[in-house]
């Protein structure tokens, strides 16, 4: 076993490494796409084609880091991303745009083996504290990424973010090989590869979401996804539609956004682990986006919107953490990397979804609307979580085989 504290600290560095890579490009593909004649709809299939393989490729993934080991599948899921970022700097064609996030995504488990490798080395509350410390790794990525990603790209080149990207991966490739140790004993490696697994399907999902240990927490899982990916995908149109802003002051309140979320995480996970349980964080972290989400949906002004998104970052950040340390206690040690994957593919799915909804809803009903959903997907969750999640306690509970 590694020393946890040396290696949780590898991977705080992995995880922003990562997302600063990939928010640095982020921003700048529809623009990118553009250059290559794209039309509006088909902006909106780049954007989703790399949440879509995802979906496919994290459970996949998730279910080797158990068998094999997570070091060795972090190595592959990055250099994944090397090569993925590679294709889309060196692009001539949509095609290869196109291409390039495909690659991308459907060797991008990166976050939730770096979550896998955590449940290896910690347990209890302080799983929660750590987790807490990876999602504030994730927010700090958020806030430098698209800041560099627009600086480097300020004469029209969108070419040349995507390979400063490909070069920032590539170093962390490097230190993921010399530095980080694997977290899994060998015996337990060996012991998971001789057992008999069916390989991941929709079917094995669809079990998954009906269990009584885990389907519910699966089961909030996605319909907060759902709600937050609204917010998430729609924020640059709805603050063009509603609030009128330009993409300098969007740029700066998304900045604003991700300090928000370094403090939730950061901060604001480990004193709220002192007092209250995963559960009934997933509870009341779903009361507070229900409001947060109505509240966003009928901003009047961007003071206003100021005001609103911090307990919105405050909800979405307590639940991003709890549903998942949550998940990782409802399921036997040797199922949480392939747990982990399913949530990620839960996560990647409502990705694809909201876009669509989103852009749809406020081209057809106003920029209020996906907020307004947001909100009702999050009050019925509420009511969910206090029948089905609140009050059951914690226990371990096979998998369908395949999953794990």
């Amino acid at each position: 076993m590694p020393d946890s504290r040396r290696a949780l600290t590898l991977l705080f560095f992995f995880v922003f490494v990562d997302v600063l890579g990939f928010s640095l490009i982020l921003p700048l593909l529809p623009y990118y796409a553009a250059t290559f004649g794209a039309t509006a709809e088909e902006v909106g299939l780049l954007l989703g084609a790399n949440a879509l393989t995802q979906l496919l490729g994290a459970p996949i993934l998730g279910r080797l880091s158990d068998r094999y080991g997570r070091k060795p599948m972090l190595l592959l899921s990055l250099a994944g991303t090397v090569v993925g970022f590679l294709m889309l700097g060196l692009a001539r064609s949509l095609a290869m745009l196109f291409a390039s996030r495909i690659v991308d995504g459907f060797l991008g488990g990166n976050i939730s083996l770096a979550q896998a490798y955590i449940s290896d080395v910690t347990e209890g509350k302080e799983r929660t504290k750590r987790f807490g410390l990876i999602g504030a790794s994730f927010g700090l990525g958020f806030i430098f990424g698209p800041a560099l990603g627009g600086a480097l790209a300020g004469g029209g080149d969108y070419a040349l973010p995507a390979l400063v990207a490909a070069g920032v991966a590539t170093l962390n490739w490097l230190g993921v090989l010399i530095w980080l140790p694997e977290s899994l004993p060998r015996e337990e490696r060996e012991r998971r590869a001789q057992e008999p697994r069916a390989a991941f399907s929709l079917r094995v999902l669809w079990e998954s979401l009906g269990l009584p240990c885990v389907g519910p927490l699966l089961q909030t899982q996605f319909f907060y996804s759902l709600a937050f990916a609204l917010f998430e995908t729609v924020f640059a149109l709805f603050a063009r539609e509603r609030l009128r802003l330009d993409a300098r002051t969007t740029s700066f309140v998304l900045t604003y956004v991700g300090i928000l979320v370094v403090l939730v995480q950061g901060v604001g996970i480990r004193l709220l682990v002192r007092r209250f349980t995963d559960k009934q964080m997933v509870f009341g972290g779903s009361a507070l986006l229900a409001l947060s989400l109505l509240a966003w949906a009928l901003t009047p002004s961007l003071g206003v919107l100021l005001i609103v998104l911090a307990p919105l970052a405050l909800a979405s950040g307590v639940l991003r953490v709890a549903i998942n340390t949550a998940l990782t206690r409802s399921v036997w040690p040797e199922e949480v990397g392939g747990t982990l994957g399913l949530s990620a593919a839960l996560g990647s799915l409502t990705r694809v979804i909201a876009p669509t909804v989103g852009g749809f809803l406020i081209g057809r009903v106003g920029a209020p609307a996906p907020g307004v959903l947001g909100a009702v997907l999050m009050a019925w969750l509420v009511y969910y979580t206090w029948k089905k999640v609140l009050f059951v306690p914690d226990m371990a509970c096979p998998l369908p085989r395949g999953a794990g």
